[in-house]
């Protein structure tokens, strides 16, 4: 028996007339609140700066951004130079790195996540908790990056000032949590720009909200404090982060990490970029780590010069009004009708970098990043000259 198989009758579409077609443009597909949003004013970079000022790199004196000026131990540049396998991709779980900040910490490597610096865990938290509407407290003045990585993820940001010595107001901080419903609130201590710490009375009073606290320790060396990491065991709502850009001197390989509780990483774990953590980057923390000694030698040596730089400020320049500081930058409130904008402009031109803010909390402020014994010499004769 031949099966015959069923006919398909082709449908020709009526001839209309198409309306004339609308030629869309690149920013036609951008999310709208993007449109607005500002772009972060990160500083300039060595090859700008000595371009812009017709300088040799190593002739600036760069304290604009907190970065070590001994750079990291002598096991970081050995290890790079060493590296084997830069084509393949890296450990997606920084195995080595975590296993070797658990020895250090004390806290097992599974309550661990390291990251692109601590810029992308703070991006990453933001990601995962909140949806676009969701609300966020930060205590400016502070690090910037917060509010910025909260608009780029279309959250709002409740601000709650700080107290005139730049401590934390809690009592506000407790009325914006019952009013406005947010559901994180970022904190940094030492707190950057200013240097001030959190003590554990206040933060045991914030945990007690019902809100995620992200503390950000990316100073947590220079302040004479413990770090709280051990502190997620017992608080579910707590994140900490610190990073190897300060102390290891490893700004520019971009190494960072966080201490989460285990109700909440395994979300984090789902969400990170697989490839996250450069291979160069988790050798030369790795390296950094081997030399303990090295560190606490840089740490206490820009404890020390810390102190000086802020007594000579203190006692020798009349129109600067320093900050006690518990890392390793001191602010500074400009004062007898000085320009703090035209200071470092002059500074500048000098081949001294310091930072100057926009912002109108901070707009009547320098800040000084805490360099070598020679760089306080090179700051205190600038200074001299502008009085």
């Amino acid at each position: 028996m031949t099966s015959t198989l069923p006919t398909v009758h082709s449908v020709e579409p009526p001839v209309t007339e198409l309306p004339q077609q609308v030629r869309l443009t690149g920013d036609d597909f951008i999310r709208p609140h993007l449109k607005k949003l500002s772009p972060y004013q990160a500083i300039l970079p060595f090859e700008v700066l000595s371009s812009q000022l017709g300088m040799k790199p190593e002739d600036i004196i760069k304290l604009d951004a907190n970065e070590s000026p001994y750079g990291p131990p002598p096991e970081v540049y050995e290890a790079l130079g060493q590296l084997k396998f830069p084509y393949v991709y890296p450990d997606p779980e920084c195995r080595r790195l975590r296993e070797l900040l658990a020895e250090q910490s004390g806290l097992e490597s599974e309550y661990i996540l390291a990251g692109c610096g601590a810029d992308e865990l703070i991006d990453l938290i933001m990601r995962c908790v909140l949806e676009p509407g969701d609300k966020m407290i930060v205590c400016p003045p502070t690090f910037t990056m917060y509010e910025f990585d909260a608009a780029v993820n279309a959250a709002l940001t409740v601000k709650v000032r700080r107290n005139s010595d730049f401590s934390l107001n809690t009592d506000l901080i407790e009325d914006a949590v019952r009013r406005e419903k947010p559901k994180c609130i970022f904190l940094t201590t030492p707190n950057n720009p200013d240097g001030s710490v959190i003590d554990d009375e206040t933060l045991l009073k914030i945990l007690e909200l019902p809100v995620l606290v992200v503390l950000d320790e990316a100073y947590i060396e220079f302040s004479g404090t413990e770090s709280r990491m051990q502190w997620v065991k017992n608080y579910e709502n707590l994140i900490v982060l610190r990073t190897f850009s300060k102390r290891a001197g490893l700004a520019g390989l971009r190494v960072g990490y966080g201490a989460f509780p285990q109700s909440i990483i395994k979300y984090f774990w789902r969400a990170k970029q697989p490839y996250n953590v450069s291979v160069a980057a988790e050798v030369a923390a790795c390296a950094a780590l081997q030399n303990p000694t090295y560190l606490e030698n840089v740490k206490n040596a820009l404890i020390q010069e810390r102190e000086r730089l802020y007594h000579l400020l203190k006692n020798e320049v009349p129109f600067l009004n320093p900050f006690p500081s518990r890392s390793n930058f001191i602010l500074c409130e400009v004062t007898a009708g000085k320009n703090p904008k035209k200071i470092k402009e002059d500074l500048g031109k000098m081949g001294l970098m310091i930072r100057h803010y926009d912002s109108k909390d901070l707009r009547n402020y320098v800040r000084f990043t805490v360099g070598k014994p020679e760089h306080t010499d090179v700051i205190m004769k600038c200074l001299q000259l502008l009085s």
